[in-house]
C-alpha cells in the first residue's frame, strides 16, 4: 500500500494504528502524533480496506482491536522494530526506545523490580513496559519482546534463555495442618486436600510433585477449589484450604511470619527454571540483548 489519500504512507499508518491501540482512543492517539482525529479515521478505514478486515472494534467509550486487528498489531510492533533497530544501529550504537517485558508480578517485584533503577541509570535511552500475568502470551501478535516465566515450556516457535534455577516447597498453613495432621512422607497424603492450580496450557488440575531420591512421584489430591491464577492460589492456602505447591520465594514472607508452614521437605519437588522466552525476529535486538544479560545476572544471585 503506497501513500494514500491521507498522505500517509503504509509505515506511517501502522504506527498510527498502534498508537490507537495502545491509546484505545483516535483523540488521544491523533493528538499524540499530531494529526487531525479525521485524518486518523480515514487511514485506517484505507488500512482496513486495504487488508480486507475490520481492525478495530469502536464504542462511544473506548477503541480495542478486533481478533485480526490484535494479529496485526503484533506483526505492526514486529516490523517496525526492526526497522527501527536498523536505523539506530547506524544513528546510535546505545540500546534505545521501548522494550515490552511481559513477567508474573510476584517474580518481578522480587527480582526485577529491585534492582530497575540500576538498568535504567545504565541505559538511559531505553524504556520498558512490564506486563504481569500467568498465561504464557502470544509474543508475536501481542507485540511482546520477551516473556519470563517459571517451569517447564515448550514453544517450538520462541528461543529460550535459561536465567535460572529456584527451589519449590509444598506448604500449608497451620490451622489446615492442625485439622488434618502434618505429612511426613508423600505416602500420608491419602487424607489430604491441594489447592487445584489449573494449568493455562492444558485446562486440567497441575499435580503435586515430590522427589524421593532418583523417584519422582506425582499425586493429585482432592480439591475442594481449583484456580488459575498464582495469587489466588496462595491466598486459599493461607486460609487453611489445602496444600500448596510454589517457588520458595512467594512463600519466604509466609515461612518467617509462620502463617504458612513448609511439610515434606525431605521430598521437594524438582527445582523450577526460570526461563526468558522470546521471538526469533527480536534476537537481534540490542534492547533485548542487553536486557537479557541484566536478567541473568539478577536471578544469577537468587542462590
Amino acid at each position: 500500500m503506497g501513500a494514500n489519500n491521507s498522505g500517509m504512507d503504509h509505515l506511517d499508518s501502522m504506527r498510527l494504528f498502534i498508537r490507537i491501540v495502545d491509546r484505545r482512543s483516535f483523540t488521544l492517539a491523533s493528538s499524540d502524533l499530531g494529526i487531525p482525529r479525521s485524518t486518523a479515521t480515514v487511514v485506517i478505514r484505507e488500512l482496513e480496506r486495504h487488508l480486507n478486515c475490520r481492525l478495530l472494534n469502536r464504542t462511544t467509550r473506548v477503541v480495542s482491536p478486533t481478533a485480526d486487528g490484535q494479529i496485526y498489531y503484533g506483526h505492526c510492533v514486529a516490523v517496525l522494530a526492526s526497522i527501527d533497530e536498523a536505523e539506530a544501529s547506524f544513528r546510535n550504537p546505545r540500546p534505545s526506545g521501548l522494550l515490552r517485558i511481559d513477567a508474573h508480578g510476584m517474580l518481578s517485584r522480587t527480582f526485577l523490580l529491585p534492582k530497575l533503577p540500576e538498568f535504567l541509570a545504565r541505559y538511559p535511552e531505553l524504556d520498558l513496559h512490564i506486563g504481569q500475568g500467568d498465561r504464557l502470551v502470544d509474543l508475536v501478535r501481542e507485540g511482546i519482546d520477551c516473556a519470563i516465566r517459571v517451569g517447564d515450556l515448550t514453544d517450538s516457535t520462541l528461543i529460550r534463555r535459561t536465567l535460572a534455577s529456584i527451589p519449590e516447597i509444598t506448604c500449608a498453613s497451620p490451622e489446615y495442618l492442625a485439622r488434618h495432621g502434618t505429612p511426613r512422607t508423600p505416602d500420608d497424603l491419602a487424607s489430604h486436600q491441594m489447592i487445584g492450580f489449573v494449568s493455562s496450557r492444558t485446562g486440567t488440575v497441575l499435580p503435586l510433585e515430590f522427589r524421593d531420591g532418583e523417584k519422582i512421584v506425582k499425586t493429585t489430591l482432592k480439591s475442594r477449589v481449583t484456580v488459575n491464577d498464582s495469587d489466588s492460589s496462595a491466598d486459599l492456602a493461607r486460609l487453611g484450604l489445602g496444600l500448596v505447591q510454589a517457588p520458595l520465594y512467594r512463600f519466604s514472607q509466609d515461612l518467617a511470619s509462620g502463617t504458612l508452614v513448609e511439610v515434606l521437605k525431605p521430598y521437594r519437588p524438582t527445582e523450577s527454571t526460570v526461563s526468558a522466552l522470546y521471538p526469533q525476529s527480536r534476537q537481534t535486538s540490542p534492547r533485548l540483548r542487553v536486557f537479557l544479560d541484566w536478567a541473568s545476572t539478577v536471578f544469577g544471585r537468587i542462590h
